[in-house]
């Protein structure tokens, strides 16, 4: 089996979003850096609030891509596999962007539902697909 072949949309989304981590990144550290709070946010709420979102990005993107990975081995259709990963960077940039600029609002709400979409589908798809269902 060809893994380039075989994963190269997961590839793919896996790099656009390892680099849209990078100022995720940055921003915390930039606000590091003018408050010179070097641990935890010690109550700044510009720094809690960059830190919250680069956080759940974290925490969520790298268990959807590895679904999306065993989605796409099993023999996901290509479809599903580009709508999985276009879902969740919709729904992490909305996610990251509400807490960002506002800390709360619907927009966390709706990141959250088009990230637990793929976080749903590609398990299932796998389960799906291992049992002989699909």
């Amino acid at each position: 089996m060809d893994l380039l072949n075989s994963l190269s949309v997961t590839l793919l989304f896996a790099a656009v979003f390892a680099l849209i981590q990078i100022p995720m990144t940055i921003a915390v550290g930039l606000r590091r850096v003018q408050t010179n709070i070097s641990f935890w946010d010690d109550g700044d709420e510009t720094l809690q609030k960059r830190m919250r979102a680069h956080c759940n990005f974290t925490e969520t993107v790298p268990i959807v891509l590895i679904a999306m990975a065993a989605a796409e081995i099993a023999g996901a259709p290509v479809w599903l596999i580009w709508a999985g990963g276009t879902s969740l960077l919709l729904g992490r940039l909305i996610h990251y962007t509400t807490i960002v600029t506002v800390g709360w609002g619907n927009g966390r709400a709706v990141g959250m539902l088009f990230t637990m979409a793929p976080m749903a589908v590609f398990p299932l798809f796998v389960v799906l697909r291992l049992t002989n269902a699909v």
